[in-house]
């Protein structure tokens, strides 16, 4: 009985994290934007398709963070209705492709390599931050939900 309230309580508190994770995510990406501000690193990229460079500035650094955490949380909700059991496991293995599918696109813009850096660190960061918190999370939910 002790050990079902344990996993409740881990399920419940899995649950409230996510919006304290996806806070995190737009945090810890915009503190980077900020030091990369501060060390003077050039964050114009060249997308090379024949329209001007792009400035990344903190806003859409920001939104673009809080858009795809959101979209990774909805995923994750989708997968815990859909396959309970392995939501976690399945969400798990899904962002950690995205992760490593989202570096191709850095390795071929016309940026300097601070600017690359700094942009891999956020996308490390977003991960940092998401995958365990929503990845734990949905693994002690989908073990309330489901004991024998």
């Amino acid at each position: 009985m002790a050990d079902m309230a344990t996993t409740t309580g881990s399920a419940r508190l899995g649950r409230r994290s996510r919006p304290v994770a996806v806070a995190g995510a737009v945090l810890a990406t915009s503190l980077l934007w900020l030091l990369a501000l501060a060390l003077g690193i050039d964050l114009t990229v060249d997308q090379r398709d024949g329209r001007p460079p792009m400035v990344v500035g903190l806003p859409m650094v920001a939104g673009f963070t809080l858009i795809l955490s959101l979209l990774g949380w909805g995923v994750l909700a989708v997968l815990e209705r859909r396959a309970p059991r392995r939501a976690g496991l399945v969400w798990t293995v899904l962002a950690v492709a995205v992760l490593v599918l989202s570096f191709v696109p850095i390795l071929g813009v016309g940026a300097t390599t601070g600017a690359k850096v700094v942009l891999s660190l956020m996308h490390l960061a977003v991960a940092a931050v998401l995958v365990p918190v929503l990845g734990r999370g949905a693994r002690a939910s989908s073990a309330t939900r489901h004991r024998p």
